[in-house]
């Protein structure tokens, strides 16, 4: 049974979201503030972690942030009531996978929730931790991705990615050459209809350039098609 740490202040919020989630087969663990969402992310495992953004003591965001700073990779989706452009940009800089702002459907928090898990799931939403490795590795340039440890190197030292970063790298990986509108890579990788959300994907790229480029201001694996969108060269 997948685990879900729900994170808001709003009693109400917390009942909908626990009442729908436990009918949905998730065990549901649930807090009322930044502190003890924060404390039981860093002492439990959870599958996905839904967090509301204004907290008492401590908000989403730095809980997002410590999270990271700790190397926990659960996926997080922030749930906000704030409308801006600075307050959802601000959240996936610093790790979070994905957003939804309130008022909200029950079914579309579930349909987000298993976008971020698919790299965490089988089709019968169990958890693929546990599975043996099969040596399947995927090398490009000088990056070497284990699809089975969920991991990249590059010259055997591991490359730190979240989630949603991992599987946009691997989204890329498999099609080389390829142009992806930012479109395209919404409806491929986050796995949901995110019409107009196209920022989500020029973040996430951001990260995961600083992240496997030598020099992420002159990238020579992930690079920009002007007026296009992105595409993934993998070097000899």
């Amino acid at each position: 049974m997948s685990r879900v740490l729900v994170v808001d202040d709003e009693p109400a919020i917390v009942t909908l979201l626990q009442y729908n989630l436990e009918q949905a087969g998730y065990q549901v663990v649930t807090a009322i503030d930044g502190e003890q969402a924060l404390n039981l992310a860093l002492h439990e495992r959870f599958d996905v972690i839904l967090l509301d953004l204004m907290l008492p003591k401590l908000d989403g965001v730095e809980v997002t942030k410590k999270l990271r700073q700790e190397k926990v990779s659960t996926p997080i989706i922030m749930i906000t009531a704030k409308t801006s452009e600075f307050d959802t940009v601000f959240g996936l800089e610093l790790g979070a996978d994905d957003y939804i702002t309130k008022p909200f459907s029950p079914r579309e928090v579930i349909a987000r929730m298993k976008a971020v898990m698919r790299r965490y799931h089988d089709d019968n939403d169990q958890p693929q931790r546990g599975s043996r490795p099969t040596g399947n590795l995927l090398q490009v340039g000088d990056l070497t991705i284990d699809q089975d440890k969920f991991q990249v190197k590059r010259d055997d030292r591991l490359i730190d990615l979240t989630p949603k970063e991992f599987e946009l790298l691997l989204f890329f990986a498999k099609r080389p050459g390829k142009v992806w509108s930012r479109e395209q890579l919404l409806e491929g990788v986050w796995g949901f209809d995110y019409s107009g959300q196209t920022r989500m994907v020029d973040i996430h790229v951001s990260h995961l350039r600083e992240k496997i480029e030598r020099d992420p201001k002159h990238p020579t694996l992930l690079r920009t098609v002007r007026g296009f969108g992105y595409t993934f060269e993998a070097q000899p």
